[in-house]
């Protein structure tokens, strides 16, 4: 893991598990639809562990000619719970107003379903925050390809490269900021282990919202 500390003029964030929590909806809105489709459900960490893609990229393997049925049910089913049990992670608020009012561009890619993705910022009250908030099938594709980040920095001035930070907690976004030519940053409270991330190395890993927040501004 290299360790570049050129100041970002902008910083695009995952969504999930990187500012909130919401492993529980989607963990129970997964499981439903599994078993809905005859399917055994999945534990807990087998659904932290094998959620990363988008649906249109990870339903078809699961649910083959079926699969956007099978989305129906699954956004059926989070659509009914997700705004009650979103919760932000430690530090997320505070870093992201400390950052906004220091002048950085922000955005958001994520895969999941944009509609739902604006209503959760919505109703954290999130939304002004965000130059843009990129969802799953709002760009031509969905992370960990680049196009989703080319979509969030529209009209910040900013363009994709070194001078933007991608922000996430899984490969699968290290993997996009390296797609996008920008720096990939990990976010989370355990450090890397050997060999986790040998195909999308993070530039930078920090334990925390906060943690992030400090860095940045003292650049």
């Amino acid at each position: 893991m290299t360790s570049s500390r050129q100041r970002p003029r902008a910083l695009v964030f995952d969504w999930d598990n990187t500012l909130i929590d919401s492993w529980p909806a989607i963990h129970d809105a997964n499981n439903h639809t599994l078993e809905s489709f005859g399917l055994p459900p999945w534990t807990f960490e087998e659904t932290k562990a094998r959620v990363r893609k988008s649906m249109r990229d990870s339903y078809p393997e699961l649910f083959g000619d079926r699969w956007e049925e099978a989305g129906r049910v699954f956004y059926e089913r989070f659509a009914a719970r997700h705004l009650v049990t979103v919760t932000p992670l430690p530090g997320a608020e505070a870093m992201l107003a400390a950052l906004r009012a220091a002048g950085f561009y922000l955005g958001v890619v994520s895969n999941k379903k944009g509609d739902y993705l604006r209503d959760e910022a919505r109703h954290l009250g999130w939304d002004g925050f965000f130059g843009r908030i990129v969802g799953a099938f709002d760009a031509d594709r969905d992370k960990p390809a680049p196009e989703p980040v080319y979509l969030a920095l529209e009209g910040s001035g900013v363009q994709a490269g070194p001078d933007v930070w991608f922000v996430g907690d899984t490969g699968v976004d290290m993997e996009c900021g390296l797609n996008a030519g920008c720096i990939p940053v990990l976010v989370r409270e355990t450090p890397p282990i050997d060999e986790e991330f040998s195909a999308f190395p993070p530039a930078i890993h920090v334990g925390s919202c906060e943690a992030l927040s400090i860095l940045v501004r003292s650049l």
